[in-house]
């Protein structure tokens, strides 16, 4: 069961819901609106007060796509 993130087009909300089936009707949880938008997600964290994305190595001695060796 996913976490998306959506957009409602009626009052501009953003949100994230727990989706539980592909044929949930999701509603925006501040006004009620069915017109909603699943966004793109991307993640990141912090690590030494910088922002770190996980969709890459951050540097040149990453190997295999882990950075735990080089910070």
């Amino acid at each position: 069961m996913p976490i998306f993130e959506f957009h409602c087009d009626k009052c501009g909300h953003d949100f994230e819901e727990l989706v539980r089936s592909s044929h949930e009707k999701i509603c925006c949880p501040e006004c009620k609106g069915r017109k909603v938008r699943k966004q793109m997600s991307a993640v990141s964290f912090k690590s030494g007060g910088k922002y770190v994305s996980s969709s890459g190595p951050s540097c040149s001695s990453c190997g295999g796509g882990s950075c735990g060796t080089c910070h």
